[in-house]
């Protein structure tokens, strides 16, 4: 589908690599056909080399002829990159964000552009395992939402929503998932260390651990709940376990760490900065 077209990455980081990888390894687009604007040379240099793409430091040069340009800038550059490309856009392209917290019209506004398409990757799209949650303005033809579905499925799977404000509680849940992940895992990892285990064999009981649970939930037709029942013996280590992290606040403490993520996800969409402790945030 999108071979023929060519794609803006306006934005050369870690994400964007990640798809520029996913569509290069499945095929969804042609290198020569893709180009990544960002401000350090070397960071291009490494692109072009690794990847066979043709890259810029002039975001405004990257938009000439481009069908799908991608916003894959820090949310705190977002005003000073649109105010820079407001007036340059090919006409009938579509411009698919993965900026944290911003919002469709504000995109609109700050391009004077329409087809705009918003998206919530995540981490793991880096190995092709990610999961991303977007939507797209009215402005957006169904052709344009094939080429914004092809580049989403080439780094993991993704899911479409006609609710905008969804993307924020993506944001919260999926697309900072992984943070939560990692340091659940740091902390059990440290722990079996703690206990007397060498480091590495702490680390591969943890991965394969987290591994084959999730698979043998992927796998079972039951609840959560009762796959936890299932290994709580009464008495048992697990229901000993379980006890205290119950005591400690474990549910309570990672939904208000994830209520905290989306009401970030709120104040970057709204382009004001973060409120200190005392100044009216818990």
């Amino acid at each position: 589908m999108l071979s023929d077209k060519t794609i803006a990455f306006i934005g050369s980081g870690v994400m964007a690599e990640a798809m520029i990888t996913g569509l290069l390894r499945k095929d969804v687009a042609s290198a020569k056909k893709i180009i990544a604007s960002g401000p350090r040379p070397e960071r291009g240099d490494y692109l072009e080399k690794e990847y066979d793409i043709r890259v810029t430091t002039d975001n405004r040069s990257a938009l000439k002829n481009s069908d799908v340009i991608v916003l894959s800038v820090k949310p705190q550059m977002l005003a000073q990159v649109m105010s820079e490309l407001n007036g340059g856009l090919p006409q009938d392209s579509l411009v698919l964000s993965i900026v944290a917290g911003a919002k469709i019209s504000t995109i609109e506004r700050g391009l004077n552009h329409k087809p705009i398409a918003r998206s919530m990757p995540n981490t793991p799209a880096q190995i092709g395992e990610g999961i991303t949650v977007w939507t797209a303005s009215d402005a957006v033809n169904e052709e344009q939402r094939g080429y914004a579905r092809a580049i989403l499925t080439a780094f993991g799977e993704e899911i479409y929503v006609e609710d905008e404000d969804y993307l924020d509680m993506a944001t919260a849940l999926s697309g900072t998932g992984p943070s939560y992940v990692f340091l659940f895992m740091e902390a059990m990892i440290d722990a079996g260390v703690h206990l007397g285990f060498p480091r590495y064999i702490a680390e591969e009981l943890v991965l394969q651990t987290l591994r084959g649970s999730v698979e043998y939930v992927r796998q079972s037709p039951h609840h959560l709940s009762r796959l936890r029942n299932q290994v709580t013996s009464p008495g048992g280590t697990s229901a000993e376990a379980l006890y205290y992290l119950e005591r400690a606040g474990f549910r309570t403490a990672l939904s208000r760490a994830i209520w905290a993520a989306y009401q970030r996800s709120l104040t970057l969409g709204e382009g004001r900065k973060k409120k200190r402790l005392g100044e009216g945030e818990e």
